[in-house]
């Protein structure tokens, strides 16, 4: 992580303000998994503290690690009953019967490549590119991500890069040529920046 934080100091001026004032890289990895993606899908468009209490009581309904099996067998009644809306319920289902079926394969997902690993991911309804990002970044610990459609990131180079309104893919793709090949440690790095009060 250091080689990281290193190359991301010399390369952007403005990051190496943001590092100096966030400090050390605590980027925190799940396990590239069924239960990672399910949970991903459980804290879609939640606030945290929500999202934690639904995904807690599906854990205790269908079993401890989630598995596609545990899904599959409760009803749709069962699933509206730990707060899940019946679209995520749905997605869930799409989830657990595609990896029950074999379509999709997480044991193959680390030799795949950023791009089919996203082809992969969004074959599954309810997983867009932003929850695919995210699964590259926490879960495949894929080190030169950059989630174009998240917002916190957009919020925080329009901060920090002194951009009028949200900056555009292309845009983010420019400021970003710098960070590589370690896009995703500087994303961590935007989305501290905003929890941070700066002058």
């Amino acid at each position: 992580m250091s080689k990281a934080v290193n190359h991301l100091k010399k390369c952007d001026p403005v990051l190496c303000a943001i590092i100096q004032r966030v400090g050390p890289c605590r980027m925190e990895f799940g396990v590239p998994e069924f239960a990672s993606l399910a949970e991903a899908i459980v804290y879609q468009q939640l606030n945290g503290k929500a999202a934690v209490t639904i995904f807690n009581r599906l854990v205790a309904l269908a079993g401890d690690p989630l598995t596609p099996e545990g899904i599959l067998k409760l009803s749709d009644e069962q699933l509206r009953s730990v707060g899940l809306s019946k679209q995520k319920s749905s997605y869930l289902k799409d989830l657990a019967a595609k990896t029950a079926a074999g379509l999709l394969d997480f044991s193959r997902l680390h030799e795949l490549a950023d791009e089919e690993v996203i082809q992969h991911l969004t074959q599954v309804k309810g997983i867009g590119v932003w929850t695919a990002h995210m699964f590259l970044m926490f879960s495949l610990r894929r080190p030169n991500v950059l989630p174009t459609g998240d917002y916190g990131v957009q919020v925080a180079i329009r901060k920090h890069y002194k951009k009028r309104k949200l900056p555009k893919p292309k845009d983010m793709e420019k400021i970003a040529k710098a960070w590589e090949p370690y896009r995703s440690v500087a994303c961590w790095y935007m989305w501290r920046s905003l929890d941070i009060k700066t002058l």
